[in-house]
């Protein structure tokens, strides 16, 4: 008899928490697959860059040893078939102010500068 006047409301409570639960874990594996995915790339990214790391200084080290190689060959001989010249050093110096030990002060010449 009291029944017939209460009104029952039913939510499904338990659908709800279950379905944000299954909906959070999809989405938690979703994030997990991605992030495993970025770091399998960016292992396999890293390794063929340190493949063309090696490969560039091999290249560079082959380089190296044909410059030694060819720089050991120029000599006097070569740079002057190819139109070089040796030139006349000349080095800039100046003079001494004048002053000798034991001379006075008053005797003391001051030459100029030739620079």
């Amino acid at each position: 008899m009291y029944i017939k006047s209460v009104d029952v409301i039913n939510y499904n409570i338990e659908k709800i928490i279950f379905n944000a639960i299954f909906c959070s874990f999809g989405m938690l594996a979703f994030f997990y697959i991605f992030l495993l995915g970025n770091m399998v790339k960016n292992i396999l990214e890293r390794q063929s860059l340190e493949v063309n790391v090696r490969v560039l200084t091999n290249e560079v080290r082959d380089l190296e040893a044909n410059y030694f190689s060819m720089s050991n060959d120029i000599d006097l001989v070569l740079s002057h078939s190819m139109g070089f010249k040796e030139t006349k050093t000349t080095f800039a110096t100046r003079k001494t102010l004048g002053y000798r030990p034991g001379g006075s002060l008053e005797s003391m010449k001051i030459p100029q500068n030739d620079l």
